[in-house]
C-alpha cells in the first residue's frame, strides 16, 4: 500500500519572498479541501488496521529471488479539469505516471497495469479519449496493459473516476534500499508541470478570478485548464542509470511536495540548485495568494523525482540523464527535514 492522497495529493519565482495580499486572501491546501496531516493520519490507521508489505512507494512481494511489486494510485481532481474542458485525452497518461514513477522510486521496472474507470453514465467519446492515453502513458513507460474494469455506478459517482494498479519485478539485489546517507549528493529531474497532485489547492486558486477556458496567460498553453492539464512526466527511462550508479534511494516528489525526501530517512536534505517552477506554479500562487511554503509543500515546484548517490557518482548519473545535482545529504538531529529556496520544511 503506498502512502498517499492518490492522484491528487502533493514559487513560483522560487525566491524567498511570498506573495502579496492580505492574509485574509491567503489559500491553502487545507482551505482548499485538503488537509494532508488529516490525510496522512488516516492513511496510518489504515495501514495499521490491515498491516503492509514490505516497501514504501511500492508493496514488495516475496517471490523467491525476486519481488512483486504493486503500486496504486488514481488522477484525483484533475478529471475536473480535463470535464471542464471536455479534453480527457490526457488523464489516462497521468494514471499510468503516477503508478510506474512510484514504482521506479522503489527501483522496481513496471511491466503491467490494470485501469479501473467508474462513471455515471456510459460514454464513448470520453472512454475512448481516457483509452488513448492510457496506451499512450502505457507506450512511454514501456510496460503493457493488460485489462481493466469499467464500472456505472450513478448512484455513487458524480462524473467520473480513474485509476489503476502497475505491477512490476526486480531482483532483489536491484530494488533500491531507500535510505539517504549523509554526505550523499542530490540529483534531481525536472517535472513537466504540476503533475496529478495538489490539485484541489491549483483548481481553487485558478478559479478564483479566471475560468479553464480562459486564454492562458502565459506562453505555452492556450487556456488556463490546458495548462493545468500538462500530464504528469514519466520517469522509467532512469531505472536502468540509476542502478548502474548505484543509487542508494529515490523520491517521486507527489503529495507532500518536497517533504516526500524525508521518505528517504530523518537526515536534512539540502535543495540548493533545484529546477525553476514552470509558469503555472508562479500564476498558481499569485492568483491564490499561496506562501512560498504552502506551494513547496503541496507541489513538485519544477522538480519530480530526486535520487540519494554517492558523490563520486552525482555527476556522471546526472550528465547520462539530463538531470542536475540539485543538493546533498546532511546529518539531522530529529526528524527529517528540506531546506530549499530560504525555506524549513
Amino acid at each position: 500500500m503506498t502512502e498517499g492522497d492518490g492522484g491528487d495529493d502533493g514559487t513560483a519565482s522560487g525566491g524567498d519572498e511570498g506573495p502579496t495580499g492580505d492574509d485574509d486572501d491567503e489559500l491553502t491546501y487545507a482551505d482548499a479541501g485538503v488537509d494532508i496531516g488529516a490525510s496522512e493520519a488516516a492513511t496510518a490507521a489504515l495501514i495499521g488496521a490491515v498491516g503492509e508489505g514490505e516497501g514504501d512507494y511500492a508493496g514488495l512481494l516475496d517471490i523467491g529471488d525476486r519481488y512483486l511489486a504493486l503500486a496504486t494510485d488514481g488522477v484525483g481532481t484533475k478529471l475536473l479539469v480535463a470535464e471542464a474542458l471536455g479534453d480527457y485525452s490526457t488523464v489516462g497518461i497521468d494514471c499510468i505516471a503516477m503508478n510506474v514513477n512510484d514504482l521506479v522510486a522503489a527501483g522496481v521496472r513496471p511491466v503491467a497495469f490494470v485501469d479501473y474507470l467508474a462513471v455515471d453514465e456510459p460514454d464513448e467519446r470520453f472512454a475512448e479519449q481516457v483509452g488513448e492515453g492510457l496506451a499512450r502513458g502505457a507506450e512511454l513507460a514501456d510496460m503493457e496493459l493488460v485489462g481493466g474494469e469499467t464500472a456505472v455506478m450513478p448512484d455513487v459517482i458524480s462524473g467520473l473516476d480513474l485509476a489503476g494498479t502497475c505491477a512490476g519485478l526486480a531482483a532483489k539485489d536491484a530494488v533500491f534500499d531507500g535510505a539517504a546517507e549523509p554526505g550523499d549528493a542530490l540529483v534531481g529531474w525536472e517535472s513537466s508541470g504540476i503533475h496529478s497532485n495538489g490539485l484541489t489547492l491549483a483548481r481553487e486558486a485558478a478559479t478564483r478570478e479566471h475560468a479553464y477556458t480562459d486564454p492562458c496567460p502565459f506562453e505555452g498553453y492556450e487556456t488556463v485548464g490546458e495548462a493545468l492539464l500538462e500530464p504528469t512526466r514519466i520517469y522509467t527511462d532512469l531505472l536502468d542509470p540509476m542502478r548502474d550508479h548505484g543509487v542508494r534511494g529515490a523520491a517521486h516528489v507527489t503529495g507532500g511536495g518536497w517533504t516526500n525526501l524525508t521518505r528517504l530517512g530523518a537526515n536534512r536534505y539540502v535543495i540548493d540548485d533545484a529546477f525553476d517552477p514552470q509558469p503555472v506554479f508562479e500564476f498558481v500562487q499569485s492568483a491564490g495568494s499561496v506562501s512560498d511554503e504552502e506551494m513547496h509543500r503541496t507541489f513538485n515546484m519544477g522538480t519530480g523525482f530526486v535520487a540519494a548517490v554517492d558523490p563520486d557518482a552525482a555527476e556522471s548519473l546526472a550528465d547520462e540523464t539530463d538531470g542536475r545535482v540539485i543538493g546533498r545529504v546532511e546529518e539531522n538531529e530529529g526528524d527529517g527535514s528540506v531546506a530549499i529556496r530560504g525555506l524549513e520544511l
